[in-house]
């Protein structure tokens, strides 16, 4: 099973967990700080940690965490849990961010997000925030035996793969396939624009090809799509079977397999991605002005602006 691949055992990252309330349905680390990445985010050692963490009952879970991290929260806190659930579940992508959090030595970021709006992401690919980067490699620190979850999850890659292919020629390399994987949640990003570095997605995929391999390997051997060749790398597309796959398919695999039927489905699909990513980029990056407050918002924005000049620097020296 896929999934399987997502899980860790870092003692780190859970004893950082430690310090937040229970109740969590699945925590998961990712980013830089996790896993190597080329570029100007290759110093590892002082990269921010990113976290996500999905809960049952938001309303619940932030006010355990107010009375633990207070001084984690912007001036949103004094509204309380209610307040901040409203605005972690209706405005964005559905996450209520904490950043620039100094915790056992090392600066966080933490993401809340429901358990049925993240479930909702998955399967649907509503906003493909979340959802988006759980189609990359990550670092499961906690799940429970959520099963609709689990299957969300796994459905999660499946669907990914099948968006790949749509936007592949009929032969095509691993590194072109995990490639395309990583972007798909970056279509249309603004962020892309103006405070990511351009080269992102590569310097996501080229260190991380083993892992990468690891969390899609079970998928395309599996998969009646394409005949998958592991020792060489390469893949060959089996049209007949995108254009009518066995069995029924559901949520967003069944639509990207209908609309394998257009001749230019590639660019259906990068236009459909980008319909969904770029939205919701920009009502989340907005919405963090709030859940962060100004100055952390300022000092975030101007590391990843710096982060973009480094990239910029070494491309063109």
């Amino acid at each position: 099973m896929a999934l399987q691949a997502l899980q860790s055992s870092g003692v780190a990252f859970r004893k950082i967990l430690s310090h937040f309330p229970e109740e969590l349905s699945l925590a998961f680390a990712y980013g830089s700080g996790v896993y190597r990445q080329a570029g100007p985010s290759s110093d590892q050692k002082n990269a921010m940690l990113d976290f996500v963490f999905t809960v049952d009952d938001p309303v619940a879970w932030h006010s355990k965490n107010l009375k633990r991290n207070w001084n984690h929260y912007s001036f949103l806190k004094v509204l309380g849990p209610r307040i901040i659930t409203a605005v972690q579940n209706n405005y964005g992508a559905g996450v209520y961010y904490n950043t620039l959090i100094t915790c056992d030595g090392r600066l966080i970021k933490y993401g809340v997000i429901s358990t049925s709006v993240l479930i909702e992401d998955l399967l649907n690919w509503n906003n493909l925030y979340i959802a988006g980067r759980l189609q990359k490699p990550v670092k499961i620190v906690a799940m429970n035996e959520d099963v609709a979850l689990r299957s969300a999850l796994d459905q999660n890659l499946k669907s990914a793969v099948t968006a790949a292919f749509l936007m592949l020629p009929e032969s095509f390399s691993e590194e072109d396939l995990f490639t395309e994987i990583a972007g798909l949640s970056y279509s249309g990003d603004f962020r892309m624009m103006v405070g990511e570095d351009k080269a992102k997605v590569l310097n996501i995929v080229k260190p991380n090809m083993a892992h990468f391999r690891e969390l899609y390997g079970s998928i395309l051997q599996e998969s009646p799509q394409v005949v998958y060749k592991a020792q060489q790398g390469s893949l060959e597309q089996q049209i007949n079977h995108i254009m009518d796959p066995p069995g029924k398919n559901r949520d967003v695999e069944e639509t990207l397999l209908q609309v394998a039927h257009d001749p230019d489905c590639g660019d259906v699909v990068r236009l459909g991605l980008a319909a969904i990513v770029r939205p919701s980029s920009m009502r989340q990056s907005t919405k963090g002005i709030f859940t962060a407050g100004l100055k952390k918002s300022v000092v975030y924005s101007s590391l990843k602006l710096h982060k973009m000049w480094k990239g910029w620097v070494r491309k063109t020296s």
